[in-house]
């Protein structure tokens, strides 16, 4: 058997058993065992698994990643998306769709402290969406603008995914979450200025005046007080060199959990439940750690990525071309695969490939700048149809909405995507431009 049929042969064991709705990490373990064994047989296999195991887990870098999840989990539990949201459409509500985009702005700042995009649109749907609704606004923009606000929860840091990216590539996390900070803030209020030309160009989804819109009060602001010192605390910490990402994150869930008992929101079924939901996910994640650990050495062994490499590098395309092209299949992936998956399977494949073209920049700028750059790509899989798992998220809670609305209601804000993504591409400054302050 070829490599190159071999690793037709490995891709082709995944897809099926996905298409039969087998997890994810099931799916590449399977994938990866054929051809691990295939190429090298059982007593190298089981060495593999034995070894990589117990090197992966026993990182201490992978600690960051429950200690985000468990931080998300207390802003949930504990009442803070309520204080953000009541916070953001006082602030917001002199705009015509002045609630959308309080709930961009909301899911902005949740997103500070969550870290992840189904996380940030579920809790920030439940609490938007029937006062959007309320107030008249039409299913399509209400369930389009929280699916796309969810979005901000790992395009502004802390983000898991940019945890994961920081891990694989071998970059420093700190310097990531920095060059991540400027795409994030451009990309919410992208989606601020998607909704004002919105409402004004389609009649009928957004109220033309809100005479009931909500007035910004002195304990509104006093509300999301805990929520900003929390956030300076944290970034504040890293970047002063107070401490690590890593401590920054079991810091920020102190922080987070006292916020939550201040508010007098959280119960004792509720804490349990942070422990257990941060337990399941996380442990989702390491799984899938396992199974794209398995497949990517299965590619390897076939050497063809190395080859693949050669291949684009004898092509003649200007790096911009190159990652353009990287960045287009990383949406058609996201027609079928999470964005974790995406990252831990396609990163070892690509990353070097990047890493050997010449850009006219430091090779850690051109990390950090290509991380940002999968960042963002990952964001626009979450809503682009047929899957868009954020779409499903916050269509699974607006009951009485047709889905296909929910598609319709995303399209402004994937043109958007489209348009930052484009800008971020030829303009690799603008996410390095904080980096340069770290040293």
């Amino acid at each position: 058997m070829t490599p190159l049929t071999l690793t037709l042969l490995i891709f082709g064991v995944m897809l099926v058993l996905m298409a039969f709705r087998t997890p994810i990490a099931i799916s590449m373990f399977i994938a990866g065992s054929t051809g691990y064994l295939l190429q090298a047989g059982w007593l190298p296999y089981s060495n593999f698994l034995n070894t990589q195991a117990f090197a992966r887990f026993a990182s201490y870098d992978l600690s960051v990643i429950p200690l985000f999840i468990l931080m998300g989990n207390f802003a949930t539990q504990g009442g803070l998306s309520r204080a953000l949201f009541n916070f953001a459409s006082a602030v917001m509500s002199r705009f015509r769709g002045g609630l959308a985009m309080a709930s961009v702005l909301a899911s902005a700042a949740f997103g500070a402290i969550c870290g992840s995009s189904v996380a940030t649109a579920a809790t920030i749907t439940s609490v938007a969406l029937p006062e959007m609704r309320k107030h008249g606004y039409s299913g399509r923009l209400a369930t389009g603008t929280l699916a796309a606000g969810g979005t901000l929860g790992i395009l502004i840091p802390p983000s898991v995914p940019l945890v994961i990216y920081a891990i694989l590539a071998e970059q420093n996390i700190a310097k990531l979450f920095a060059a991540a900070m400027i795409p994030g803030l451009i990309a919410m209020l992208g989606y601020m200025i998607a909704i004002a030309i919105y409402v004004r160009v389609v009649p009928g989804q957004a109220p033309e005046q809100d005479d009931d819109a909500p007035r910004l009060t002195l304990s509104a602001v006093l509300a999301v007080g805990p929520i900003a010192l929390i956030f300076l605390i944290v970034f504040g910490g890293i970047y002063g060199g107070k401490f690590t990402p890593t401590e920054g994150a079991a810091v920020g869930a102190a922080c987070t959990f006292l916020a939550a008992l201040a508010k007098r929101e959280i119960t004792w079924q509720k804490f349990k439940h942070c422990f257990y939901a941060t337990a399941e996910a996380s442990a989702m994640i390491f799984m899938i750690f396992i199974g794209a650990d398995l497949m990517n050495s299965a590619l390897a062994l076939t050497q063809v990525p190395a080859q693949l490499a050669s291949v684009v590098s004898g092509w003649g395309l200007s790096p911009l071309m190159v990652v353009a092209a990287i960045l287009l299949f990383y949406v058609v992936l996201g027609a079928v695969m999470d964005e974790l998956s995406m990252i831990l399977l396609t990163i070892p494949i690509f990353f070097p490939m990047i890493m050997a073209l010449d850009f006219g920049m430091p090779r850690e700028s051109v990390a950090i700048w290509f991380g940002i750059m999968v960042l963002m790509t990952v964001g626009f899989g979450l809503l682009a149809p047929p899957v868009g798992l954020n779409v499903y998220i916050v269509n699974g809670l607006a009951k009485d909405i047709p889905i296909g609305e929910s598609y319709k209601g995303v399209m402004p804000f994937l043109i958007s995507d489209t348009l930052r993504t484009l800008l971020l591409l030829f303009f690799p400054p603008i996410s390095l431009w904080l980096v340069k302050y770290l040293g």
